[in-house]
């Protein structure tokens, strides 16, 4: 049966979707309150820290309670502190934003593992494709997400963003209904045959470098892309639209790279993308607005993208303990790093401009492809 017919990922998929929805109409909205370069980096990096640092623990619990609550209430949890940051002014309402990452960081770590269980499951043990499939549906969210909150700050306003909330609220009780058996996760060398990582310390810095480049470098363009945008005169619909683009094309990415990273060595797979989508965010630094950026900043993001869930699952197979907290810790250390990132780049984009942010993240991009090309997995087969 396909996985992508299969009910319980379509479920968890469909929420992935709608919680980066809220995710990346973040960006979008502080921009459209007025917020500097700085202040959109700072509240933007409490919010993934809040988001990241407390994914190990979410992770964790699933382990020993079980997966159902911490993914559907992670999703409802959104939803209820999305809206207040809607209708509430001023302070109040970032905090409300800030609080709702709680739900972001709940339902990542938990919901990967059900992704990559029925892609091992189902996919004879593809689930490098399944996390892919997985990711995709969610960057699909940070395409939609500005996307559709740019037009409706445009059109309606902001007390319209409710609509959001109205759609999540289904979605979340359908996934809870899903996982109303509950079952809690294997451990991740369960099985009659596993492939696992023999890695050093070495292995682990040169991954954690790796992904804390790719991250800032997806963080710098996912975050500062709306403000360069309405910079240069242009409406918050287009500016959604920009910011949508990368997110699609990352997202397009992501299925690329699972593909591949399922067929060829995984490091090479990271290396080229790596070094391919140095190009278009070169280019981009160096033209302004252009037409040419609805085809470069998907390509970017493409490029950029197809690298996560090959990180993802190396992490997935190196880390002692439960498999939604091994999820935990690196999706939670990818965004911390990213947002880390911000707190040089923010300063940077407000005093420099956008462009020397571009140099910059074309020069992170370029030192992680050879970095990524030294990620050679040494493994050890179990067979029980």
């Amino acid at each position: 049966m396909s996985l992508l017919f299969d009910s319980l990922f379509s479920s968890v998929a469909l929420s992935h979707f709608m919680v980066d929805v809220f995710n990346a109409s973040r960006p979008v909205l502080l921009t459209y309150l007025g917020l500097s370069e700085t202040q959109i980096a700072f509240y933007s990096t409490i919010y993934v820290w809040v988001s990241a640092l407390t994914q190990p623990f979410f992770g964790w619990m699933s382990d020993r309670v079980g997966p159902r609550w911490l993914a559907a209430g992670g999703l409802l949890w959104m939803t209820l502190f999305y809206s207040g940051a809607v209708y509430i002014p001023g302070t109040g309402g970032l905090v409300c934003l800030i609080v709702a990452a709680l739900g972001s960081s709940s339902f990542h770590p938990v919901a990967t593992v059900q992704a990559t269980l029925q892609g091992h499951n189902r996919m004879a043990g593809r689930e490098t494709t399944a996390a892919s499939l997985f990711f995709m549906a969610g960057q699909m969210g940070h395409f939609i997400g500005p996307v559709i909150t740019g037009i409706i700050l445009a059109q309606l306003g902001l007390p319209w963003l409710l609509v959001l909330s109205v759609v999540s609220l289904p979605i979340g009780f359908s996934l809870a209904y899903q996982l109303r058996h509950n079952h809690p996760h294997p451990k991740p060398d369960n099985g009659d045959t596993k492939i696992r990582i023999n890695a050093s310390i070495g292995f682990i810095i040169l991954l954690a470098f790796v992904a804390t480049l790719q991250s800032w470098s997806q963080a710098n363009m996912i975050n500062f892309l709306p403000k360069y945008i309405k910079d240069m005169g242009l409406s918050a619909s287009t500016y959604g639209n920009i910011a949508g683009l990368f997110m699609g094309g990352s997202a397009l990415g992501n299925v690329i790279g699972g593909y591949f990273g399922d067929r060829f060595t995984k490091r090479k797979v990271a290396a080229t993308a790596l070094l391919i989508g140095s190009i278009p965010i070169l280019i981009i630094s160096r033209i302004g607005w252009s037409p040419w950026l609805y085809v470069l900043i998907p390509f970017a993001g493409a490029c950029t993208g197809s690298v996560h869930s090959i990180m993802v699952v190396l992490a997935q197979r190196i880390v002692s303990g439960g498999m939604a907290l091994a999820s935990g810790i690196i999706l939670g250390f990818i965004f911390s790093a990213g947002a880390l990132g911000m707190l040089i780049t923010g300063p940077m984009a407000e005093n420099y401009g956008f462009p020397t942010v571009l140099v910059l993240t074309t020069g992170l991009v370029l030192l992680a492809s050879p970095l990524a090309l030294m990620l050679k997995e040494s493994k050890i087969v179990k067979r029980g």
